[in-house]
């Protein structure tokens, strides 16, 4: 099987389909594909409502493709026949979801990125035999959690303004060059640069806050890619009975500190924490570095 991976589409996007840059799911990702089988996700084969639910969903192409169920022993697959030449769309994108938060309210079902396809139906329930002691331990793991991401982002002027208000040091250089008409060339790149730097810190810790802030209300944890003037890109696995501690902890998060934005998507299928790798249990060591690396 071979793989396409030309998606480039937003981070909110990526969130709600959970595209993914890996391919250790066992399920090669076809952006650009022939007929074979698309694979929503993976449950177990004695999910309460898996058939009766298969008969009603469709998902992604035009027209929508009928969804059916694929068993290998304990372990069944969501799938659909694929469409030609499939694209990240936003229909086929709300279809992908949908089939996983229908399968997903009934039963744990561990969600495959948005373009998954196996060749065939033979090569899918293969993959199901081939990881079975995994995809199930996944199963059991993740039985009654949902994954929020939250993106934090700082706004630039309010930063700005915090961070010279807690530097001296910067105030009184930016004090000089203004009384110098400016300053010299080399006098506003040293500003500057002192600027960015004592940003860069302040996002580090305001990373560290994020996590101190939501983690007591987590299972685990996985980090996303660290970003200039994004602080933290972090996933969270909640359990649904949480789901409204988590919430309201993220409503403190934003009333403590007004100067972030603070986005937060959920509840969604936990794609972050299908593989065991990047998720870190919530309540570890936090720090600054990115040892654990979303999708």
């Amino acid at each position: 099987m071979s793989t396409n991976s030309d998606t480039n589409t937003n981070s909110d996007t990526n969130a709600s389909s959970g595209t993914n840059t890996g391919n250790e799911t066992g399920i090669e990702r076809g952006i650009e594909t022939s007929i074979g089988t698309y694979v929503y996700g993976i449950t177990a084969a004695d999910h309460p409502e898996l058939r009766s639910l298969a008969r009603q969903l469709h998902g992604v192409g035009d027209p929508p493709r009928s969804v059916r169920v694929l068993t290998e022993g304990a372990l069944a697959a969501i799938v659909s026949d694929a469409p030609e030449e499939l694209r990240p769309q936003r229909e086929d994108l709300l279809a992908h979801q949908h089939v996983l938060e229908e399968a997903g309210a009934a039963g744990c079902v561990l969600p495959m990125p948005f373009g998954s396809v196996a060749p065939d139906d033979d090569a899918a329930t293969s993959v199901l035999a081939e990881r079975a002691e995994h995809y199930a331990e996944r199963l059991e793991a993740l039985d009654g959690n949902v994954e929020y991401r939250v993106e934090v982002r700082h706004e630039e002027e309010v930063v700005l303004h915090r961070v010279l208000a807690e530097n001296p040091e910067l105030r009184a250089l930016a004090e000089a060059n203004r009384q110098a008409g400016g300053g010299s060339y080399d006098d506003r790149v040293s500003l500057g640069e002192m600027v960015v730097a004592a940003v860069r810190v302040r996002e580090a810790e305001d990373a560290v806050e994020v996590r101190h802030s939501l983690e007591p209300s987590a299972v685990a944890v996985s980090v996303g890619a660290e970003s200039n003037g994004r602080p933290a890109d972090v996933s969270f696995l909640v359990a649904r009975d949480s789901a409204e501690a988590f919430r309201t902890a993220t409503e403190g998060l934003r009333k403590a500190h007004p100067y972030l934005e603070v986005r937060v998507q959920g509840p969604l299928p936990p794609y972050s924490f299908v593989e065991p790798g990047p998720a870190e249990p919530a309540d570890s060591t936090t720090g600054t570095d990115n040892g654990t690396v979303r999708e």
